[in-house]
């Protein structure tokens, strides 16, 4: 039975979210940079005038995810780590976490689906 207060109660698993994330991050984060950066080489066969519209549309998310991806991941890096280590805050430090991977997942799964040039 739980008492009133065991949302007050210091959570034992409070740093697992973070630290996964941030394991995550420094591994899919550079290789996302990297990918995405190389990823404007697909208009290398069909010209810079002469690409589907598809394909501009998906290097342009891969651009604007590039762009204000590494200001929101670490931000929301940050968050899952302050966040206090109890228990009614484990829901928020957990979506903080996940958060912080959804630009680098985003632009890897674009480049990984990019349309023919």
């Amino acid at each position: 039975m739980t008492t009133p207060y065991a949302k007050d109660q210091r959570d034992p698993h409070g740093s697992v979210a973070p630290a996964v994330a941030t394991a995550l991050l420094f591994l899919l984060g550079p290789l996302a940079l990297a990918l995405g950066g190389l990823s404007a080489m697909a208009t290398d066969a069909c010209g810079p005038d002469n690409c589907p519209a598809a394909l501009e549309t998906s290097l342009s998310l891969i651009h604007d995810m590039l762009t204000a991806g590494w200001l929101f991941s670490p931000a929301a890096l940050l968050i899952a780590w302050l966040l206090p280590r109890k228990r009614r805050w484990s829901a928020a430090r957990t979506g903080a976490a996940l958060a912080a991977l959804v630009p680098p997942v985003s632009v890897l799964y674009l480049v990984l689906t990019l349309p023919a040039g």
